[in-house]
């Protein structure tokens, strides 16, 4: 896991000398579309292996973008081994036309597609893009997740099993550092997620999600920074500490099967049992509230704040004890 530091690291037109850190953006081009994607690139003055950050992967999630940002302007190449390279906004008409978890674009979930498709809709462009000229040439990968506008979350870490040994202990050991008291695990590397399509090349990788309802706090934003160095340096082989984790695995989704106003009655961190009702979806029309069930026996970890919701639209994520 070290990278040459003799050459130059490079992201479309933009580059960094050795021992150099430039900040700049690089065009996608998504068909009939292009996006500006803003990227840090540091190219440190010692040997080690080249991190990737991305934040803004959707929209109305402020926390990760700020740390990001922060984290780009302190780094010195000079105390830099290897390289990093940050993509501060990954998908930008979600975080500035729209703010939504999906694109304004063509209503994709960039996080469902991964690694994309360069012959695909704009969004699905954009992740092909994303991974393949930022996510798979890393030797470890941290996406920068929160509880957007809408939504409320406990915070966690995130990652999927592979069934290879070494990878998975890395990842472990990555999540261990973090900070976050619960790691939350995919048991396998499947589907769109873009830590998960990094796992099935053999790249460490790891979800923070830290933050929710679109909060800017610059205490957060800051355990971010702090968290991404601790990572940075396990990376490099120093003796990091772990920090006490719990570890769960994903149990059960819960999604509106109704159009109307969405009443939950659990917070994130609520414990709940399957088929408790957790809120109600009332018609507006006649006033008429639906139950809401929880889909399985765990802890909430996230879930829906907004008041208006659709059929399909979801409403909480419930984790059990691993």
């Amino acid at each position: 896991m070290t990278s040459d530091t003799a050459t130059t690291l490079s992201v479309g037109a933009l580059s960094a000398a050795p021992g150099t850190k430039v900040r700049g953006s690089v065009r996608a081009e998504l068909g009939t579309l292009t996006a500006d994607i803003p990227v840090a690139l540091i190219n440190g003055s010692r040997p080690g292996p080249r991190v990737v950050i991305t934040a803004g992967v959707h929209g109305g999630e402020f926390t990760g973008i700020d740390a990001a940002h922060r984290l780009a302007t302190r780094l010195d190449p000079e105390q830099v081994r290897g390289q990093v390279l940050l993509c501060l906004v990954a998908n930008p008409p979600a975080v500035y036309d729209g703010r939504l978890g999906t694109s304004p674009l063509d209503g994709v979930n960039i996080n469902r597609v991964f690694p994309g498709d360069p012959g695909g809709s704009p969004t699905e462009r954009l992740a092909a893009w994303l991974f393949d000229n930022l996510i798979q040439g890393a030797d470890a990968y941290v996406d920068l997740h929160a509880g957007r506008i809408d939504e409320f979350l406990r915070d966690f870490v995130g990652y999927r099993l592979t069934g290879d040994p070494e990878l998975d202990a890395t990842t472990a050991g990555m999540a261990s550092v973090v900070g976050h008291e619960d790691v939350v695990l995919g048991l396998n590397p499947d589907g769109g997620n873009s830590h998960a399509a990094a796992a099935r090349l053999g790249i460490p990788a790891i979800l923070v999600e830290t933050g929710h309802l679109g909060d800017r706090d610059p205490e957060a934003a800051e355990r971010v920074v702090a968290a991404l160095l601790r990572v940075i340096d396990f990376v490099n082989g120093d003796d990091v500490a772990p920090r006490p984790v719990t570890e769960w695995v994903w149990a059960g989704f819960v999604a509106s099967a109704a159009l109307g106003l969405w009443y939950p009655e659990f917070v994130p961190g609520t414990d709940v049992t399957e088929g408790q009702v957790i809120g109600h979806v009332v018609d507006p029309a006649d006033g008429r509230g639906h139950e809401v069930r929880a889909t399985a026996t765990g802890r909430v970890f996230y879930g829906m704040r907004g008041l208006t919701v659709v059929p399909g639209t979801d409403l909480a994520a419930i984790a059990a004890p691993r």
